[in-house]
């Protein structure tokens, strides 16, 4: 509907059709994408909001990011509005100009924000606006889904007969509008007038469920409903027809001699010397790169920025010793190339970017530069310093199974690399304890983390220092307390970190003839995230897990095993899961070991079913108690 027109009915309107409980809805949102007589590609966009109550609210608060470097991308013709319903009728509050802010989030990229005013439940926002891209390679993206349902989305794009875009859609349900037109047109070409043909496509989904927040999700932009477009090929009206940047090659090729990223590599830095030549004194070429690694990882800190073009520049980022995500990793590659290691630049996402696809040559989808080095026919690492914790011989768990390019301009060599973790990452449990006859049990344990488990908890320990970590160990449990806690080749990148400690437990449910306790008591798998009925998302574990849980308990006298669960084991039908319980009796002693073994990483949202039946029993299994009788 033209803006500032709205039916009545969706001013009264209480709740989604077809989502009741969501805080807000999207009754359309509409975009036209055509290119004008300049060679600019043009989107106007037209966004209507239902606001349902409070906790909706926060969708009024709207931002709307572009590539404003050299004007690349402009917004103009901004207007926003707040329609709620008194008295019968509709009010309208016009927001305010001096409200409209634009932020600058790096150098090449800023943002228009505002908060539209006079919005309480029942009210329905919108805007509208248009934004110029001063590139026929930038044609703009459209995500049919949001976090909210979507009533109604439509693009329409116009496109004349000389540019071909490659679209590339994904969406999990039928178009509710999918028609494509062509006609003609004409514009002023010197002293002639040219004629020429379009195609004008509209294409819209109805009705479109929210993407919700669901664990072990990769990211939104994996999973929403949405359409790209890629410039394959340029056929002008006068000349030779002309490809795109629509391949890998094509794509490495502007990166090696781009101002932000390949003219930076070979940049001197302030006092380099000094790691190069103590570099060079290593033997070995892992030395060299596990010492430059942890110089560069402890020396730099990352801003939070992320993206694949430098801001500063490497020189001004080591001099600050602050830099965005590839400056900081560019003077590593710097430092490791001057040290004689062969490395290259490599372009990356991160997972909560989206994954690359390799099928679709674009260089908006890398978000980060990272160190590529190829050590030998099986072994490879990446590096990436951002991270204070980050290991050098482990693929960082934020970039696992997606694509990266690396960059060999001396060899004119521009390649995708799939980064994976094939190998099990383990954690084990050792523990040996002691249960008293007053219902309290007391002992010892020691975790074993490997790969992105170390990780993981020495960052967790050196972020949150010792008394919170405690109190993740033991789960907030009051009953449960940890004393003499030490660990073992935390800063050691190539061995496992060790956790010892001894700790006292008091065993709740226990009366004067009964005694109950659960082996499960130190691992993180106490509660199944798998309860929904449904899944909207494919399940991304990003690395394969192997868990082993050991333990010997001692029980006291004058009393018996009243209830020891049976050794079993359960197998995922597609065998990618498989967990083995094992409980022996010998004694006063009870022996209790469990393996869970994770075979693959991905699970599809059509695998749901399974999996979640899988996990049911498998944490009910695991939470399975052993009861202690007196007498």
């Amino acid at each position: 509907m033209p803006f500032g027109k709205i039916d009545k009915a969706d001013l009264e309107l209480k709740n989604c059709e077809f989502e009741p409980d969501a805080n807000a809805e999207v009754l359309f949102d509409k975009g036209d994408v055509y290119i004008d007589r300049q060679f600019d590609i043009v989107t106007e966009r037209h966004t209507r909001i239902k606001i349902f109550n409070d906790n909706g609210k926060k969708n009024a608060d709207i931002r709307i990011t572009y590539v404003s470097a050299n004007r690349l991308e402009y917004i103009t013709e901004l207007q926003a509005q707040t329609i709620n319903l008194v008295d019968g009728k509709p009010e309208i509050t016009k927001i305010d100009k001096k409200q409209i802010f634009t932020q600058v989030v790096d150098k090449a990229t800023s943002a228009t924000v505002f908060s539209l005013p006079n919005v309480k439940p029942g009210s329905v926002i919108e805007y509208k606006y248009k934004i110029t891209h001063n590139s026929i390679y930038r044609f703009p993206s459209w995500y049919y889904q949001k976090k909210i349902p979507v009533r109604y989305s439509e693009l329409t794009t116009k496109i004349p007969e000389w540019f071909y875009y490659k679209p590339q859609f994904r969406t999990k349900q039928m178009f509710a509008k999918n028609k494509t037109e062509n006609g003609s047109e004409s514009l002023g070409y010197g002293t002639e007038t040219l004629s020429y043909s379009y195609e004008t496509s509209t294409r819209a989904l109805a009705n479109v469920h929210s993407l919700p927040d669901e664990p072990y999700m990769s990211s939104d932009a994996d999973n929403l409903d949405c359409v790209h477009f890629t410039l394959t090929s340029i056929r002008p009206p006068q000349g030779f027809v002309q490809s795109g940047a629509d391949t890998w090659p094509k794509i490495g090729g502007l990166l090696a001699d781009d101002e932000d990223f390949g003219k930076q590599l070979k940049r001197k830095l302030a006092g380099e010397e000094a790691f190069i030549t103590k570099a060079k004194a290593f033997a070995k070429d892992d030395d060299k790169i596990a010492y430059l690694f942890r110089e560069v990882r402890n020396a730099m800190k990352w801003n939070g920025d992320d993206s694949w073009y430098t801001y500063d520049g490497t020189v001004k980022a080591w001099e600050k010793k602050t830099g965005n995500s590839s400056e900081v990793n560019l003077i590593l590659f710097h430092l490791l190339k001057q040290s004689g290691v062969k490395a290259y630049p490599m372009v990356v996402s991160t997972r909560s970017n989206g994954r690359v696809n390799p099928y679709t040559p674009f260089l908006y989808q890398f978000n980060r530069a990272v160190v590529y080095i190829p050590v030998d026919s099986t072994k490879r690492y990446v590096l990436d310093a951002t991270n204070k914790y980050n290991l050098y011989n482990e693929v960082p768990d934020n970039l696992l199974n997606s694509t990266g390019l690396y960059i060999d301009k001396e060899s004119n060599t521009y390649d995708l690399v799939y980064l994976k973790n094939n190998e099990p990452v383990r954690q084990s449990y050792f523990i040996n304890a002691e249960i008293k006859p007053d219902g309290k049990m007391a002992g010892s344990v020691q975790i074993s983390s490997f790969s992105y488990n170390k990780i993981y908890c020495t960052s967790k320990y050196k972020t949150d220092g010792e008394t919170k970590y405690i109190d993740y160990l033991r789960h907030n449990d009051n009953n449960f307390k940890i004393s003499e806690l030490k660990f073992d080749n935390m800063d050691v990148d190539t061995l496992p970190l060790l956790q010892k400690m001894k700790f006292d437990f008091d065993l709740t449910g226990s009366d004067d003839n009964y005694i109950y306790f659960n082996p499960n008591q130190f691992t993180s798998l106490h509660t199944n995230p798998f309860l929904s009925e449904n899944r909207f998302t494919d399940i991304e574990f990003g690395y394969r897990d192997n868990y082993s849980v050991s333990g010997i308990y001692k029980i006291p006298a004058g009393y018996k095993v009243d209830v020891l669960p049976k050794s079993m084991t359960i197998v995922m039908p597609d065998k990618s899961i498989t967990f083995k319980r094992m409980l022996l009796q010998e004694d006063q002693t009870i022996t209790v070991r469990y393996i869970i073994d994770h075979a693959k990483t991905t699970y599809f949202k059509e695998e749901y079913q399974d999996f979640r039946e899988f996990s049911k029993q498998m944490y009910e299994m695991l939470n399975e108690p052993i009861a202690l009788k007196k007498g």
